[in-house]
């Protein structure tokens, strides 16, 4: 549980097709106040949209912080917490030599890393998790704020 100076911050992406049309939604609590922020991209991958919900919202942190990030994401999670310091060891290439998909995020990422003391926490999507849901919901309502905007 997040201690008093800890900002909860509950992220998630989707995509309609993949790549296709995709949002990202992401809750920032810090005692007791809440911020929702969410975007669209029109053509874009559900693990690009799981980056951005969390580069967006460590984004919208004024200040260094204590970050409690919660995830359904095993890329976004496991890309941090084990892949991330190899990758950049290798100058951004894979085990087998290969370029890092989606670098230009997770340098991004790296870069607000460094600002921030981030703890990633794993949950499974669609379980019921009262902020993922919510995460989830505004990843959902800019994909249907975009498509309303082109009906």
């Amino acid at each position: 549980m997040a201690g008093p100076e800890t900002v909860e911050l509950f992220t998630d992406g989707a995509c309609r097709g993949n790549p296709g049309p995709g949002g990202w939604g992401a809750l920032l609590r810090f005692k007791g106040q809440e911020r929702e922020l969410y975007g669209f991209e029109p053509d874009t991958t559900n693990n690009r949209m799981e980056l951005t919900a969390a580069i967006r919202g460590l984004e919208a942190l004024k200040r260094p912080c204590r970050v409690d990030l919660t995830t359904d994401s095993q890329y976004l999670r496991k890309g941090v917490t084990e892949w991330m310091e190899n990758w950049k060891r290798r100058g951004w290439k894979t085990a087998d030599k290969k370029p890092v998909q989606n670098r230009d995020l997770w340098e991004e990422l790296d870069a607000l890393l460094q600002k921030h003391e981030v703890a990633f926490h794993w949950i499974r999507g669609h379980s019921g998790h009262a902020e993922n849901e919510r995460a989830d919901a505004l990843a959902n309502r800019a994909l249907d704020e975009a498509q309303n905007r082109v009906d």
